[in-house]
This record gives C-alpha cells, sequence and structure tokens, in this order.
C-alpha cells in the first residue's frame, strides 16, 4: 500500500525543478545569454511538461472501481494531450496565440473529461433503470 508522502513526494520534486529551471533561465538572462521570450517559454512550457507527466501517472493510481478506471484512463490521455499540445505551442507558436490557444487546449482537456465522466454517469443509471 502507498504512503502519503509517495504521492506528495513526486510533485514536490517537479516543482522543485521547475523552480531551478526558472531561476537558472533567468540567471542566463541576466547575464545576457537568452532574452526574456526565451525565460518565459521555457518555465510555461515546462508547466505543460509537468500536466502530461500528472497525465501520465494519473491512470497508474488504485482506483475503487472499474468505471473510476476508465475516468482515470480517459483522464490520463487527455491530460499527456493537452500538457503536450500546450508546450508545442509555447515552443513554437507566438506568445499571444500561445497563451490563447493553450489554455483553450488544456481547458477542453478538462471539459472533455467532465463530458466523458458525466456521460459514464448517464449510462449507468440508463443500465440500472433497465
Amino acid at each position: 500500500m502507498k504512503k502519503p508522502l509517495d504521492e506528495l513526494v513526486p510533485g514536490l520534486v517537479c516543482a522543485g525543478a521547475i523552480i531551478v529551471l526558472a531561476l537558472g533561465a533567468t540567471f542566463a538572462r541576466q547575464r545576457g545569454y537568452i532574452d526574456q521570450d526565451t525565460v518565459l517559454r521555457l518555465v510555461i512550457g515546462a508547466n505543460g511538461l509537468m500536466i502530461a507527466w500528472f497525465g501520465n501517472r494519473a491512470p497508474k493510481i488504485v482506483a475503487p472501481s472499474a468505471c473510476a478506471r476508465q475516468i482515470t484512463r480517459f483522464a490520463g490521455w487527455s491530460l499527456v494531450l493537452s500538457g503536450l499540445v500546450y508546450t508545442g505551442l509555447w515552443i513554437f507558436a507566438p506568445i499571444p496565440l500561445a497563451i490563447s490557444l493553450g489554455t483553450g487546449v488544456v481547458a477542453a482537456g478538462m471539459i472533455a473529461t467532465l463530458a466523458y465522466c458525466l456521460q459514464l454517469r448517464a449510462r449507468a443509471r440508463a443500465q440500472a433503470g433497465k
């Protein structure tokens, strides 16, 4: 059985890595090696990778039922895909476009997961009513 810290420690390590990346990128900007846009793209792109990483971990958690396992699998796919698209936008797209489309992609992933949950619930109620 997993201890509570087994779920907390990887998240804290990931957050610490993003902080170290932000500090390193700021240091490089102050020395003139990179510009402000590159710092922004690195740090925000890393956030997208973190979304994808947590999405990859989602299906691996212990779910109490088959329905919960279906939801965690779908949510995992949704998070991985939206996180990778978000990162790609922040790497390649102009910053205003990356802000609007990136936010939309992550929101779409969350909405898709919620819609899937509601669909499964409606299907379960329909089957229970038969």
